[in-house]
């Protein structure tokens, strides 16, 4: 039987006491900290709770690397490419400990979960003193305490912490230091119980487990009451948030009650599987004051036999059906997409299929991958005859073809009058800001960085594939 378990306040206060002895370590003088992310949101997340840890401990934050006394490296499985970049990268600090021996090094995230990685770490990356998973992040000062005691061992030979892989923890009430005074993500929910035959989050993520409802709507009423104005609700699979609560508590109830908190925000999630999107929340989201008009909605390949293969547990008609019924509640609806190129024993045929379907539906945005294979997941051992050269010229012409209806989309808007936030800077002239419509279509505008952090109404005057450009109105 899988086990949920949740920190104690005792833990808890426990932490806070590591901090504490961080801070004496590190007196003295300043110390610099970086946190270095790879991968999806929820690693921001993640990198979020490290950051606000590293603060706690007394260390001042830095984008510096020449400058850091400590760099921890947050870190992505889905795809070898980043393994890759990210182990080139780790590598490369070598430089900078030889500058700087006492520098700290800390490796943290999906990667590191598996056993493998862990093993090259130790033995080709002398580089790193401390290797943690995405389930200890929780307990980092205790961690961080203990690779600085060992540090300061004379005649120490063990030059590396490895903190035990473990599974299930549910954290509250843990640190967060945020990048930005208007975005925000806040987690609901960890893990996945689906074992796409393609995907190794299960193995690294750890099963499905859920936080209380209570505990979701506390932090979204601090964040509102915080000025927030677009907050993004994370999970692997937030469709099927609730699982294993008592409660009673499904996604569609948590997007209610989070909708009712009164404030000026938007109310965005990711990610959704198909198979779990269901009425109920097009419903919700239609009826929705906050809740933002836009699903991802991963659909990975349009042919039904590749479909099973990836075991999605959903066909092609399913999909379409979720599709339309979708949009028949939201007729606004901004719908994006993941799709896989190139998966073992996928035919020309069956990529025609992914084709077809992506030009009925016609999606505003997809992110498209040529098949990467993971080890330990079951597509990692199918055959898979087709070659790199062919898998890239279909990956093209998907590309052309997502490239061609994003820009047919975005010309739509041209005219046109929407309602934005502005969330940011871009460092560029003329279009000095940027801005997001309330289905999540990227505006780039002129005007005062004062303006930073408001809802306002913008009219559409170009368009590119990726982007409208606007004034404000």
């Amino acid at each position: 039987m899988y086990e949920r378990r949740e920190i104690t306040t005792q833990e808890r206060i426990q932490q806070q006491a590591y901090c504490e002895k961080v801070k004496a370590h590190i007196a003295g003088r300043p110390h610099y900290a970086l946190v270095d992310t790879y991968g999806c949101q929820q690693n921001e997340s993640d990198s979020e709770i490290l950051r606000g840890w590293l603060v706690q401990c007394g260390y001042e934050l830095t984008a510096d690397e020449d400058k850091a006394d400590l760099i921890a490296v947050n870190t992505c499985a889905v795809r070898e490419h980043a393994e890759k970049r990210v182990l080139g990268n780790v590598g490369a600090l070598g430089h900078n400990k030889a500058k700087k021996p006492d520098l700290i090094v800390c490796v943290g995230g999906c990667m590191t979960q598996q056993p493998t990685v862990r093993e090259r770490i130790r033995k080709s990356y002398r580089v790193v003193d401390l290797v943690f998973g995405p389930h200890e992040v929780w307990q980092f000062p205790e961690l961080l305490l203990k690779t600085m005691e060992r540090r300061g061992r004379r005649g120490s030979k063990s030059r590396l912490i490895a903190a035990e892989p473990s599974e299930g923890v549910v954290a509250e009430d843990l640190p967060r230091q945020r990048d930005s005074a208007v975005k925000a993500w806040l987690s609901i929910m960890n893990g996945c119980d689906n074992f796409c035959s393609y995907c190794i989050v299960p193995y690294v993520r750890g099963r499905e487990r859920s936080r209380h409802p209570a505990d979701i709507e506390a932090e979204a009423r601090q964040l509102v009451e915080a000025g927030y104005k677009d907050i993004t609700l994370l999970g692997q699979n937030v469709n099927s948030y609730g699982k294993g609560l008592d409660e009673g508590v499904d996604f569609p109830d948590l997007l209610a009650r989070l909708d009712a908190i009164p404030g000026d925000y938007v109310l965005r999630f990711m990610t959704s599987h198909p198979k779990d999107a269901t009425e109920k929340l097009f419903k919700v989201m239609a009826d929705s004051e906050h809740c933002a008009h836009h699903i991802h909605l991963p659909l990975q390949s349009g042919s039904d036999r590749i479909l099973k293969e990836m075991n999605r547990h959903y066909d092609r008609a399913k999909y379409l059906e979720k599709v339309a019924l979708a949009r028949r509640y939201m007729p606004d609806l901004v719908l994006t997409t993941d799709i896989i190129v190139g998966f073992p024993g996928e035919t020309e045929a069956d990529f025609e299929d992914t084709l077809s379907l992506v030009n009925e539906v016609r999606y505003d945005a997809m992110f498209t991958f040529i098949y990467s294979p993971r080890p330990g997941t079951p597509a990692a051992e199918m055959p898979d005859p087709v070659t790199r050269a062919e898998k890239q010229v279909w990956f093209d012409r998907l590309l052309d073809a997502a490239n061609r209806i994003s820009a047919e989309k975005h010309a739509a808007y041209v005219g046109g009058t929407v309602r934005v936030l502005v969330d940011g800077e871009t460092g560029q002239t003329p279009y000095n800001l940027s801005a997001r419509t309330k289905g999540g279509r990227l505006v780039h505008l002129a005007g005062d960085p004062a303006l930073v952090g408001k809802f306002l109404d913008a009219k559409i005057t170009d368009s590119t594939t990726w982007a409208l450009y606007g004034q404000l109105v």
